[in-house]
């Protein structure tokens, strides 16, 4: 149940920033449910590998590079799925930041929720 609710709110925090970055397209709830679907498997079974293979240029800017890897990685998966579009890897790297940001807000405020119920 936990998981599915996550899925939702991430689908939700992808349809913000559809709306809020120009050069990111989504057109239904169903779309965001399935690009956020994708999102979570490549940042689950990808980019740990490229975290890995990129730990010296990490280092090296001081983690900066891990929002280029966001930035791609969102990138990928708007390149790969039909009604989730990312027009640039610029748009990538902002839409990737505030994805996380977004998700990152409502899960915790689902998680105050449900403390208090």
């Amino acid at each position: 149940m936990r998981l599915i609710l996550i899925w939702v709110l991430n689908a939700l925090a992808l349809l913000a920033v559809a709306n809020f970055v120009p050069g990111i397209h989504l057109d239904s709830f169903i779309d965001a449910m399935i690009a956020a679907f994708f999102l979570g498997l490549v940042n689950t079974l990808i980019r740990p590998l490229l975290l890995l293979l990129t730990l010296p240029v990490t280092l090296l800017t001081l983690g900066l590079f891990i929002f280029v890897i966001n930035g791609l990685l969102f990138w990928f998966v708007g390149s790969v799925l039909k009604d989730f579009v990312v027009d640039s890897f610029w748009y990538g790297v902002l839409g990737a930041l505030l994805y996380s940001i977004f998700s990152w807000a409502l899960s915790a405020a689902a998680a105050q929720l449900i403390r208090k119920s």
